[in-house]
């Protein structure tokens, strides 16, 4: 028996390119390794939000594994069959330029991701929220040194390949002055259309010409082809129209899913899929070590960030106990103190400090509350108001050995005067070093429902009587009489599809929103450590 191929997908959209791709991260990490793919690139469009939570999901995969490996051992059963090793997450991104042209850009390090993420956000700080413009001088525009430096690029010149554009392609992205490495190459995807083999053989006869490799991709949008459906419905609610009347916008078939081994090897040459395998091993950045660098100007000249946090407490302390600190504080803050040092944490307190000192002193009411309750630390910076000794909080609530990230310090400030904090905070790191966070709008039950009954053509009276009577509370078991009560049955294959692909959908991303105050603040530019894009309101 041949053995089968090795291959590593290198462009995949999740369901972070939102309305476009079908499937979850972790659902796609988890296909990848069922497949016994070497690596996936997850690549949405003009983003990387979707690669948290793929690797996310490749964290927590071993653990699921050594657990039943444990519980079998416990139940003196044989160990499970092993399962295929994880596939390897790469970090890129697909943009599609004014002109047409169409890139994937994979980051093979820090340095290329942070090139990758200001890239996103030139394309996106130039256009309304949610959209985005690149131009072709835009890929020289970031860094002055060649096209998109440490990043790997991908062509993907669809049904026409123009070889004007491969040849100015291919003298932006060089290959590699001391390694000879390639740095651009044409995707070749291959997915059962009535052309296949006459669109391979153009693509071959432009690499020729103009010296660039091919590689076999998939343009993959879902995990599984099952999800097929979802995903033409996903397109018509994109496209505001209809599964019906979205025609040649919908894919003309499921192929764009993770394919089996097999299924890759009969259709593509050997070459192009060992090629992808190639690519996957020039790439090394691991979203777990990008490191967070708190701002340095929170410190004053003299002072490190431990003795200004001890300074500024003892301040704090003198004030709250002015008859002289209780020992069990004392205690307590030496005990905080110490974790606090050990984590590196100081700069974290001190920023939230300065915050509030500005807020104190333009008479802004604020007051920190959560967890945050049970620091005396918290409570002699004066970012909370109650004595945690007297209520006898625990700390370890807030901050502990066990915790991997800082604590949460939730701080209120009045709602009329809370532009003037976030203004502030503009002002003192700048628009380049501070950003407000974005929120994911996820689809809920209701949304699910009215989005997915417009795609598959239920009159608007019908979605409006369905999302209006059910609540959140109802169950699955009341379904049929609430279709009844607007002229529905669930024996209907139509609706009993509407129900299941609003289940489908539901908690799937929709759209960014902004946080209501959640400040990303750093020490470098930030549009390096993660992209950036216009909020809907000016300033």
């Amino acid at each position: 028996m041949a053995k089968l191929p090795d291959y590593a997908e290198l462009h995949c959209l999740s369901n972070f390119s939102f309305l476009r791709g079908a499937s979850q991260p972790a659902e796609l990490m988890a296909q990848a390794r069922l497949r016994g793919y070497k690596a996936i690139a997850i690549t949405d469009e003009c983003s990387v939000a979707g690669v948290v939570q793929a690797w996310q999901a490749l964290k927590d995969i071993p653990e699921e594994d050594a657990e039943e490996a444990r519980e079998a051992e416990r139940q003196g059963l044989p160990a499970p069959p092993a399962k295929p090793p994880l596939p390897k997450l790469i970090v890129g991104s697909e943009f599609t330029f004014t002109c047409g042209l169409k890139l994937v850009l994979l980051a093979q390090n820090r340095e290329g991701y942070g090139n990758l993420s200001a890239l996103i956000t030139l394309a996106r700080r130039r256009s309304p929220k949610g959209e985005y413009e690149l131009q072709r001088g835009d890929l020289t525009s970031i860094v002055p040194r060649g096209a998109v430096p440490d990043c790997l690029a991908i062509w993907l010149p669809g049904n026409e390949p123009a070889a004007e554009d491969a040849k100015w392609l291919a003298a932006r992205f060089p290959k590699d002055a001391l390694t000879q490495k390639d740095r651009l190459w044409i995707g070749a995807e291959l997915l059962c259309g009535p052309d296949d083999a006459a669109h391979l053989a153009s693509l071959q006869a432009i690499g020729d010409a103009c010296d660039l490799p091919l590689v076999a991709c998939g343009d993959v949008h879902m995990h599984a082809k099952e999800r097929r459906p979802l995903q033409d419905t996903l397109t018509a609610i994109r496209l505001h129209t209809t599964v019906f009347d979205a025609g040649h916008a919908l894919f003309p078939n499921a192929e764009r899913h993770l394919r089996t081994r097999v299924r890759l090897g009969r259709l593509y040459p050997h070459a192009l899929l060992e090629e992808s395998v190639r690519i996957a091993d020039q790439c090394d950045f691991d979203l777990g070590t990008l490191g967070y660098e708190y701002p340095g100007e929170i410190v004053p000249q003299g002072h490190t960030p431990t003795s200004y946090l001890r300074q500024e407490t003892e301040k704090g302390l003198l004030a709250r106990y002015p008859k002289g600190i209780p020992e069990q504080v004392r205690k307590d803050v030496e005990k905080e103190l110490t974790l606090i040092a050990e984590k590196k944490y100081e700069a974290f307190f001190l920023t939230v400090y300065d915050i509030v000192l500005f807020a104190r002193s333009e008479g802004i009411l604020c007051q920190g509350r959560g967890s945050a309750a049970n620091s005396v630390v918290c409570y002699a910076l004066g970012i909370t108001a109650v004595d945690p000794t007297r209520a006898h909080l625990l700390f370890e609530r807030f901050l502990s050995h066990e915790r991997d990230e800082p604590p949460d310090i939730d701080v209120d400030f009045e709602h009329e005067r809370r532009e003037e904090v976030i203004q502030y905070i503009y002002r003192k790191y700048t628009r380049e070093r501070a950003a407000l966070a974005a929120t994911v709008i996820r689809y809920r039950t209701k949304s699910s429902l009215r989005d997915v009954g417009a795609a598959l053509g239920f009159g608007e009276a019908e979605v409006a009587a369905l999302t209006r009577s059910l609540a959140w509370w109802d169950k699955r078991s009341e379904l049929p009489e609430r279709l009844a009560e607007i002229g529905l049955s669930l024996k209907s294959p139509r609706v009993a599809k509407w129900l299941a692909l609003a289940a489908a959908l539901r908690e799937f991303p929709r759209h960014l929103s902004q946080h209501v105050g959640g400040f990303v603040i750093s020490q470098g530019p930030l549009s390096r450590l993660v992209p950036i894009e216009n909020a809907s309101m000016a300033e």
